[in-house]
């Protein structure tokens, strides 16, 4: 099927996204808009888009795509839906790469899948990078990645399948959650490491910046442990904000449950529990494993 796809958002997900779209379905158009002219350019130099499109408005010409791929932070996604809704059709798909899914699971069941609009099919590829942008692009980003689905309902049509195969073709596992369960899970398996590091990171570098010396040393002491534990530190807060502030009680949760932990680690540094703890962290990665 030739296809018209149009990337709403030209960072790291949607230009990695163009370039594996490049070989997965080279029969299809590859449209681009960014509201970085300079992350537009840099998509189209490194091959991710044929096409730059030049303002919003063509954005929301009748019949400007296919099928539209919302690759930008959770709140302009959900501003992008409002903004698509009306201008859309049956003949169309939308669909996101969001990072939490409940509240645009929400507002997509108001505005699409509907007689005379365009169908929504909320997705989440687990995949990704602790820098952004188009420069950084890699059409391997998802190979052997988990792409989520929350479907809005269970009518799929057949440009939605024709999605998911494009994403199967991408290299990804795809598997459908509910939009409720995927926040539960992505809050612990994605949102919590994330802040995990990024406290880690900026207690480090609070103590230790006073001494540019003694941050230096502690960076290198610390070795590929420090860098691998730090290494979600650098990930840009454009994104995890929209993160923070549409998933904030799985979030809140998590880190509820983590400072209980760490409180039970302090309180037995001298007691057998401190063995036990470490047996059950060594039975997680051991069924990883496995």
């Amino acid at each position: 099927m030739s296809t018209r796809i149009l990337i709403l958002g030209t960072g790291l997900i949607g230009a990695s996204v163009g370039l594996a779209l490049k070989a997965a379905a080279p029969d299809s158009k590859i449209l681009g808009w960014d509201a970085d002219l300079a992350e537009l350019a840099k998509a189209l130099e490194v091959g991710a888009i044929d096409e730059a499109l030049p303002a919003r408005e063509a954005v929301l010409a009748p019949d400007a795509a296919d099928i539209y791929l919302l690759a930008t932070p959770v709140l302009p996604i959900l501003d992008w839906m409002q903004r698509l809704a009306p201008v859309s059709n049956e003949r169309q798909l939308v669909t996101d790469v969001g990072s939490t899914k409940l509240e645009i699971v929400e507002l997509a069941a108001k505005l699409y899948n509907q007689p005379g609009k365009a169908r929504f099919l909320p997705g989440h590829p687990m995949a990704g990078k602790e820098s952004g942008g188009a420069a950084l692009a890699d059409a391997e980003l998802f190979r052997g990645a988990t792409w989520l689905f929350t479907p809005v309902d269970q009518n799929e049509c057949a440009l939605e399948a024709h999605w998911r195969a494009l994403v199967a073709g991408m290299g990804a596992q795809t598997q459908d959650l509910g939009a409720e369960r995927h926040d539960e899970v992505c809050a612990w398996v994605s949102h919590l490491p994330q802040m995990l590091s990024t406290a880690l990171a900026g207690l480090l570098q609070d103590t230790f910046s006073a001494d540019p010396d003694g941050l230096a040393a502690v960076q290198a002491i610390g070795g590929r442990a420090l860098r691998e534990t730090t290494r979600l530190g650098s990930s840009p807060y454009s994104m995890w904000r929209d993160i923070a502030l549409t998933n904030t009680e799985p979030i809140a949760q998590t880190l509820h449950a983590l400072e209980q932990r760490l409180a039970h680690l302090r309180e037995n540094l001298r007691t057998p529990e401190l063995r036990e703890e470490f047996a059950t962290a060594n039975r997680f990665r051991a069924t990883k494993k496995s």
